[in-house]
């Protein structure tokens, strides 16, 4: 997506280095595996962004005119045009709403990243009625890609379909008394223990000390404690082990100003990757905050498909400090105000890898600071102490 082997490796670098990623990869819980489909997906619909644009691309060198009305102005169906990418999308969203239904909001996202992406394509190509030819054309496909999902997503119930003891297996005989068909009635029973779920989760309002607002999660608010111990074998008279689903305070305290600035830098370059990074982490976020009116019980790992995409919200920005918008080569060749200092773009480039540098360096220390705390170390209780930094909130 940024055509940059260093920010692709900046973004990979930053993951490796949160707390969140890390406590969650090492415990057995399913937010981790919700991260990575949804992240998954996300990668497969920009390689069929890529491979749509190729394969226009390739008609147009071989005579193909976009301006022509009907099939003379598309390129030419066949084994290329089939997008395969786009339904690997559909496989990955369905298998992250197996592992938890909150992947479910990323389906009609992609389904309109990809028909918007289609439109602008025939726009910029020259197509007389983008936004209709795109629908016409990428209908079919987009709907291929939901169906593909909702199939993924029943094939992980293949173990409860193969057995006649699961749960609400046989309800309509069983509870109702009712004759069950073939296939449909298996089916039937499935809709009502998913009905039975979606009751039991829409109501839940337990309280817990470790639950959380949606709006406290990029801000740390309360974190979760997963392991304590106070055995006192740190060599010191008062020890304390813990282990606290904790982001790395200097990654995520950056993420609220680096999605204003993927607004922002989106809005002046119209930059199309932040919106696509705006809508992924919108998705994994937005969806949670209507249930804080009903005080449903919810936690902070409940961000971790969006994690990634907030992520890739702070490398964005970095990257748009250190480069120059490509709007033209004048624009690039001339200097620019830049935080209302005159820059070169050699100048701007070198005075925004030392920033992007020194902001990774920060992340860097910080995780190696917070590192017991994810591990489970044992410490000397003033120095577990000294790293709660938000006081009651993070105990």
């Amino acid at each position: 997506m940024f055509k940059s082997t260093a920010l692709g490796a900046t973004a990979g670098l930053l993951m490796a280095l949160d707390g969140f990623q890390l406590v969650l990869s090492r415990t057995a819980i399913l937010d981790i595996f919700v991260l990575f489909f949804a992240l998954a997906a996300f990668g497969c619909l920009l390689l069929d962004r890529d491979s749509r644009r190729r394969r226009w691309l390739t008609a147009m060198e071989n005579g193909l005119d976009p301006s022509r009305p009907g099939k003379a102005g598309r390129p030419p169906f066949g084994w290329a045009a089939v997008p395969w990418w786009r339904l690997a999308t559909g496989v990955m969203l369905g298998a992250g709403c197996a592992v938890k239904w909150s992947v479910v909001w990323y389906i009609p996202v992609f389904v309109l990243l990809a028909y918007f992406w289609e439109a602008r394509l025939r726009k910029t190509v020259g197509v007389v009625h983008p936004w209709r030819d795109a629908l016409l054309d990428e209908a079919g496909w987009l709907v291929l890609m939901v169906v593909l999902a909702f199939g993924t997503y029943l094939a992980s119930w293949t173990g409860w379909f193969a057995t006649d003891d699961g749960w609400k297996r046989h309800y309509l005989r069983d509870q109702l008394g009712q004759h069950e068909y073939p296939v449909i009635g298996a089916l039937q029973n499935l809709l009502a223990y998913h009905k039975e779920m979606l009751s039991f989760h829409d109501g839940l309002s337990s309280p817990h000390p470790y639950q959380s607002w949606p709006w406290q999660w990029l801000i740390l608010g309360r974190p979760v404690a997963f392991y304590w111990s106070g055995d006192p074998i740190c060599g010191a008279p008062s020890c304390a082990a813990e282990i606290v689903l904790l982001g790395t305070p200097a990654l995520w305290w950056a993420f609220l100003p680096a999605l204003a600035g993927t607004i922002w830098f989106g809005i002046a370059r119209r930059d199309w990757r932040a919106w696509a990074i705006l809508a992924g982490a919108g998705a994994g976020i937005l969806p949670w905050f209507p249930y804080e009116l009903s005080n449903r019980t919810m936690f902070y790992f409940y961000a971790s498909p969006a994690e990634p995409f907030l992520i890739l919200a702070v490398v964005y920005v970095l990257g748009c400090l250190i480069s120059s918008p490509a709007a033209s080569l004048v624009g690039r060749a001339r200097s620019r105000l830049y935080l209302g200092i005159t820059l070169s773009p050699d100048e701007r480039k070198l005075y925004g890898t030392v920033v992007a540098a020194a902001f990774v360096l920060l992340v860097a220390l910080c995780f190696w600071y917070y590192y017991p705390l994810y591990v489970g170390n044992s410490i000397p209780n003033q120095d577990w102490a000294n790293r709660l930094l938000l006081g009651d909130r993070w105990r």
